[in-house]
């Protein structure tokens, strides 16, 4: 392997991703020790020490990147994914403010962009529309962008906001016809979250095969919030709607399985309440009473004032679920 930092921050991301966090750790600590340290490897070192619960770890990144031009923010963006992943949303939109300034500092205005979609994926997807689109309108007064038009457009869709929802689809159609990212995952996503949102899972389950070959893969979007694994959620979703409990837990248990690919995004969390919803479904309280337990755990500390958490069932009305 040709000793670049930039080579071994592929080869420990490659571990991650396959879950090999220990190979990835080892990897990481040789990179460093032949000092080929860099602000890429640091930020996957964050995402390492988030898959291994060591908050030390993510705190000593966070130290390491402050008031470094270029990377700062992409931390900052990394740990409001955190906090949200948690149910701190409060503290997730203060960490995407100062992402988005230290961005935008640093001229970076695509990225700056990025966060605040990303940020207004994350309130959708907790149930909070409203503060959802203000984050995907700002994002979209900075760019066009493809990347930030997709999580924008999910963002509208899961508020079911239909008519932006079908303007930013119509655009994406007209402007990359032969891009296989928008082709085959974000089209089919945004288009079975249509379904959804028109009560109709069947169509959804439908929209979302042709993204079945792509839908585990990484993109190569500098986003925080990985775009993989989300067709997966959509139709976890449609399956959920159709009152089909097996194959709903089937989707939810890719996203767990695939911890190193979803990272902290909020899929991530939001896959043991789905799991937890599928497992009551099919009459399996016991399951069931795991996940819900699973999520609550996750978001001891959560918000209490958000849109998730008053929607989780207590331990005696989970099989009316």
């Amino acid at each position: 392997m040709n000793p670049s930092g930039l080579n071994y921050t592929n080869l420990v991301t490659g571990f991650i991703c396959l879950n090999r966090l220990d190979e990835a750790r080892m990897t990481a600590e040789d990179a460093q020790a032949k000092k080929l340290d860099s602000p890429y490897l640091r930020a996957v070192l964050y995402q390492l020490a988030f898959l291994k619960n060591d908050s030390a770890g993510m705190t000593e990144q966070l130290a390491w990147a402050s008031g470094k031009s270029g990377i700062e923010d992409a931390l900052l963006g990394m740990d409001a994914d955190t906090a949200a992943f948690f149910g701190e949303l409060r503290k997730s939109e203060d960490l995407t403010r100062r992402a988005v300034a230290s961005a935008v500092h640093a001229d970076e205005k695509e990225t700056a962009a990025a966060y605040e979609a990303q940020a207004g994926l994350r309130q959708a997807l907790f149930g909070n529309p409203a503060p959802g689109k203000q984050h995907a309108a700002a994002a979209l007064s900075m760019t066009d962008g493809r990347d930030v038009q997709f999580l924008a457009a999910l963002t509208y869709a899961l508020a079911e906001d239909s008519a932006k929802t079908q303007t930013l689809v119509n655009d994406f159609t007209k402007r990359f016809p032969n891009d296989t990212l928008v082709k085959f995952i974000y089209l089919t996503t945004l288009r079975a979250q249509q379904a959804l949102m028109r009560h109709d899972s069947a169509k959804a389950i439908a929209e979302l095969q042709p993204a079945a070959a792509y839908e585990s893969g990484q993109s190569s979007s500098g986003n925080t919030i990985s775009i993989s694994l989300h067709p997966v959620y959509v139709r976890a979703q449609a399956f959920l709607m159709a009152k089909q409990g097996k194959e709903a837990a089937a989707e939810y248990q890719k996203i767990l399985d695939h911890r190193g690919v979803v990272i902290n995004g909020p899929i991530g969390v939001l896959a043991h309440l789905g799991l937890g919803r599928a497992y009551a479904l099919s009459g399996d309280t016991a399951k069931a009473r795991i996940e819900y337990q699973n999520f609550l755990a996750s978001w001891k500390d959560a918000d209490s004032t958000y849109g998730c958490r008053s929607s989780i069932p207590t331990s005696t009305s989970i099989r009316a679920r």
